[in-house]
């Protein structure tokens, strides 16, 4: 997330800008804050949700999937459940009508997973509750601090602002899938050795926008990791460990 302040440290070299090699972070717009008769983030992402889901129906047969797990059914569906004609489990919506679940087949650290999700939950909710991916953090749930980034094609993303049901047949990477067999990456154990953390939250997220970011720029600048970390904030104020952490990585990783 775009952020004025220069979080890292206060050395008057971090009102440089990043070098040609350093590309805009990938952001989605954070809710209303819940204001009186504004369009909640829930409300709003009820409304995505079941339009996504509809068009999952139609377009790849969701509904004979979700009818194998759950049964059938003769009635015809109402605009609230468009996502299949029956089976699922209904769940409550703001105005008392039932959502049904939808089976969506995500690509989670290079294995395939079919689950059952309902049309407005977000990836964070589903790889956490569903596929027990807890490294994956929910800390602000609004797309401001960035504990939940994961990457998706090789594209950090808050996963607290996007639909599971939408995010079939992409690359998701979580915290639990960069490790190289039983070893650390190097940006995880870069984190380790320059005490890049305190309590901890805000490191999976940490971690997985600096290994994007050495992936797309593997010799950065000093005003590049700070222009790539920028939305990825930390409680405990670890920044210069942080910003330590990424160096030593972008140096262990050299070509």
């Amino acid at each position: 997330m775009p952020n004025d302040n220069d979080l890292f440290d206060d050395d008057p070299k971090a009102s440089d800008k990043p070098s040609a090699g350093s590309a805009p972070r990938n952001q989605q717009p954070a809710g209303d804050g819940g204001r009186p008769g504004g369009v909640t983030r829930r409300r709003f992402l009820l409304g995505a949700g079941t339009a996504a889901a509809a068009g999952a129906a139609v377009g790849t047969g969701v509904t004979a999937g979700i009818n194998a797990f759950g049964g059938g059914s003769d009635k015809p569906a109402s605009s609230a459940t468009a996502v299949a004609q029956a089976g699922g489990t209904s769940l409550g919506t703001p105005d008392g009508q039932p959502v049904n679940q939808a089976i969506v087949k995500l690509n989670v650290n290079g294995t395939d997973q079919w689950v059952s999700v309902a049309p407005h939950q977000t990836l964070a909710e589903v790889l956490r509750e569903n596929l027990g991916l807890t490294g994956t953090k929910i800390s602000c749930d609004r797309s401001e601090c960035s504990a939940c980034t994961v990457l998706i094609d090789g594209v950090p993303h808050n996963s607290c602002s996007l639909l599971a049901i939408r995010e079939g047949d992409k690359k998701i990477v979580t915290i639990e899938g960069i490790e190289q067999g039983t070893k650390l990456s190097a940006v995880q154990q870069a984190f380790m050795d320059n005490m890049g953390l305190q309590c901890g939250f805000c490191t999976p997220g940490m971690v997985l926008q600096a290994t994007a970011l050495l992936q797309r720029n593997p010799k950065p600048t000093e005003a590049d990791i700070r222009h790539e970390m920028s939305g990825n904030l930390c409680k405990c104020s670890a920044y210069p460990h942080i910003l330590a952490a990424v160096q030593a990585a972008a140096k262990a990783t050299a070509v």
